[in-house]
C-alpha cells in the first residue's frame, strides 16, 4: 500500500476527512501508457467532438459550482469574491478554446502547390500545419485551484489540440481536484473518448513528479510554481534519454516604475492602485508587485505615507498552506534583517496559528538593492513589496540591466515622462514578457493576444504563453507534407479546403479552395 495524505483547512488547519494515496510507479506508467493509446484516436477525433468536450466540462463545472466555490475555500482560503470569479475564468477559458477548436485557423496550414515545369528544377508541393505531440503532463498550482489546475488552461489547451493529460494534483487542494477530475472524465466519457484520455494522479513527493516527467511516455510538461520546483522538473526533462520541453512559469518581482511627473499628480491614487495589486489574493500572485522604483524626493515620501497607511489598514489573511506561510514569513524576515532596509508600513493582528499573513512595505534605497541582490532579487511570495529610492534614470536603467527575467515590468508616467524614459523602457522590453503602462501587473485579461511568460528565471520557454489563447502553442509541433496524396492530407491542408478555415495558400491568406 502506498503512503497516504490528507488534507487541511487552511484557515484552521483542522484535518478534512478522506485520504489520498500517493501515485505508485506502476499507477504512473499505467496513467501514461493509457494516454499513448487514447492519443492514436484522440488526434484524429473532430473538431466539433473535441470543442463539444471542453463545453461538457465547462457545463459540468457550473452545475456544481457553489459546491466547487465551498470545497475550494476550505482548502485554500481564497474565498469570495476571488473563488467564483476564478471559475468563471476557467469555464470561460474551456469555452475559448472550444471555439478556437472549431474555427479551425490555429492549425496554421501553408500551402506552396507545385510547379512541376519550373526551371532549373520543379518545385514539389509543400504544405504546413500544426499536430499535436502526445500526451501532456499538467501540474496543478496552488494559487488558482480552479484556472491553473485541474480544469485550467494548461489542460483545456492541450486538450483543444488533440493531447491526452495526466494531471498532478496539487496536495494542498486534493479535495477540489477530486471532484474536478470527476467532472473532465465525466464528459470524456459523455462525449465518447477513450478513458486515457484524462487522468489524475496524487503525490507529495518528489518521486511522484519526477517520475512523470521522466516516463518515456511524456511529451510536454506544464507546470506552475516555484522557481526550484520548476528548475527542478526541467533538468529532469533535460537528462532524459530524449529530452522533452517542460513549460515552468515560476514567478518574478515585476518591478512597478513611478516616473516623475505622474508621481507628483496622482501619487495618491497610485498608492491606492498599488496596494490593492499587492495585496490581492494576499499576495499569492505570481505577478505579484514585489519591487517599487522612484525617484527621492517630497513626491516619493508622499506616496510612501498614502501607500503605507494603506498597507496597514489591510486584514492579515490566512495564506494557502502552512508552507507558503513559513516561506513567507522567513523571506520578510531576512529582508528586514539588512542593515538600511526600514519597514515603512506593516498591517497588524496576524494569526500565526491559522496561517495569516501581515502586508508589509520596506523602503531602502537602490545601492542597499545591490549590495545584498541574494536577498532584495528574491521572490517572497505574499503580500510584501520593496520601495526603492533612485537618485533618477540612470539608476532605473542600471535596475532593469541587472534584473533576472521577469513576467511583467510597470510603469506609470505622463507622456511627457514615457518620452523621457524612453531608454529605460526600451531595455525594459528585453526583460519582460508583459509591459503595463498606467496599471498594475496583477489581474489578467484572458484573450488571445496576452503573454504571461517571460525571459528565465520568470519562465523555462520565454517564446510560450501559460494564459491566453497562445497556449496550445506549447503542444503542437508542425508537420510539413510534400507531395502527399489529397486522400492521405489531413482536412485542413485538402485542396477543396472542407472545414473552410483561413490558410496561407502560395502566400495568400484566404478560405478559398486550392485552383485545380
Amino acid at each position: 500500500m502506498s503512503p497516504t495524505f490528507q488534507s487541511q483547512n487552511a484557515r484552521t488547519g483542522e484535518i478534512l476527512p478522506g485520504e489520498f494515496h500517493e501515485a505508485t510507479p506502476h499507477q504512473i506508467d499505467a496513467a501514461l501508457r493509457a494516454a499513448v493509446d487514447a492519443f492514436r484516436t484522440f488526434r484524429q477525433t473532430s473538431a466539433d467532438k473535441r470543442a463539444q468536450f471542453l463545453e461538457r466540462i465547462a457545463a459540468g463545472v457550473e452545475a456544481v459550482a457553489e459546491d466547487l466555490i465551498e470545497l475550494a475555500d476550505q482548502e485554500t482560503a481564497l474565498g469570495r469574491p476571488r473563488l467564483p470569479g476564478e471559475l468563471a475564468r476557467a469555464c470561460n477559458g474551456a469555452r475559448m478554446f472550444a471555439a478556437m477548436v472549431r474555427e479551425g485557423s490555429w492549425v496554421d496550414a501553408r500551402i506552396d502547390t507545385a510547379l512541376p515545369d519550373r526551371k532549373p528544377a520543379p518545385k514539389p508541393d509543400i504544405r504546413l500545419m500544426h499536430r499535436p505531440v502526445g500526451p501532456v503532463v499538467v501540474f496543478g498550482a496552488s494559487n488558482f485551484p480552479f484556472a491553473i489546475s485541474v480544469i485550467g488552461s494548461d489542460t483545456v489547451a492541450a486538450l483543444a489540440v488533440g493531447c491526452p493529460v495526466v494531471v498532478k494534483a496539487h496536495p494542498a487542494h486534493p479535495h477540489t481536484c477530486e471532484r474536478l477530475a470527476a467532472i473532465v472524465k465525466d464528459a470524456a466519457r459523455e462525449s465518447g473518448l477513450p478513458d486515457g484520455v484524462f487522468t489524475m494522479v496524487h503525490g507529495r513527493s518528489h518521486e511522484v513528479g519526477t517520475a512523470l516527467v521522466a516516463h518515456p511516455a511524456t511529451e510536454a510538461v506544464a507546470f506552475t510554481g516555484s522557481l526550484r520546483g520548476g528548475r527542478a522538473l526541467f533538468d529532469v526533462a533535460s537528462k532524459r534519454e530524449r529530452p522533452v520541453p517542460v513549460y515552468a512559469e515560476m514567478g518574478s518581482l515585476n518591478p512597478v516604475f513611478l516616473l516623475p511627473r505622474a508621481l507628483v499628480a496622482r501619487g495618491e491614487q497610485i498608492a491606492e492602485g498599488f496596494v490593492a495589486s499587492l495585496t490581492l489574493g494576499t499576495g499569492q500572485f505570481c505577478t505579484n508587485p514585489a519591487m517599487v522604483l522612484a525617484p527621492h524626493g517630497a513626491s516619493l515620501d508622499f506616496f510612501l505615507s498614502e501607500a503605507g497607511r494603506r498597507v496597514a489598514a489591510v486584514a492579515p489573511a490566512s495564506m494557502l498552506h502552512r508552507g507558503i506561510h513559513q516561506a513567507y514569513e522567513q523571506g520578510v524576515n531576512r529582508i528586514q534583517a539588512l542593515q538600511d532596509v526600514l519597514v515603512t508600513a506593516r498591517a497588524a493582528g496576524a494569526d500565526q496559528s491559522k496561517c495569516q499573513a501581515s502586508a508589509v512595505l520596506f523602503e531602502t534605497d537602490s545601492e542597499t538593492y545591490f549590495k545584498h541582490p541574494e536577498v532584495l532579487r528574491e521572490e517572497v511570495f505574499g503580500p510584501s513589496s520593496v520601495v526603492l529610492r533612485c537618485t533618477g534614470q540612470a539608476d532605473m536603467i542600471r535596475f532593469a540591466e541587472s534584473m533576472d527575467g521577469s513576467l511583467s515590468a510597470t510603469l506609470h508616467g505622463t507622456p511627457e515622462d514615457l518620452a523621457e524614459f524612453s531608454e529605460l523602457i526600451e531595455v525594459l522590453q528585453t526583460k519582460v514578457g508583459r509591459l503595463v503602462i498606467n496599471g498594475y501587473p496583477t489581474g489578467l485579461e484572458v484573450c488571445p493576444s496576452l503573454h504571461h511568460g517571460g525571459p528565465y528565471p520568470a519562465t523555462t520557454h520565454s517564446h510560450f504563453t501559460s494564459i491566453g489563447l497562445s497556449a496550445f502553442l506549447r503542444f503542437v509541433r508542425p508537420l510539413c507534407f510534400q507531395d502527399v496524396p489529397e486522400m492521405l492530407l489531413p482536412e485542413e491542408l485538402r485542396d477543396s479546403n472542407p472545414r473552410g478555415i483561413w490558410r496561407l495558400v502560395n502566400g495568400v491568406r484566404t478560405q478559398s479552395a486550392v485552383a485545380s
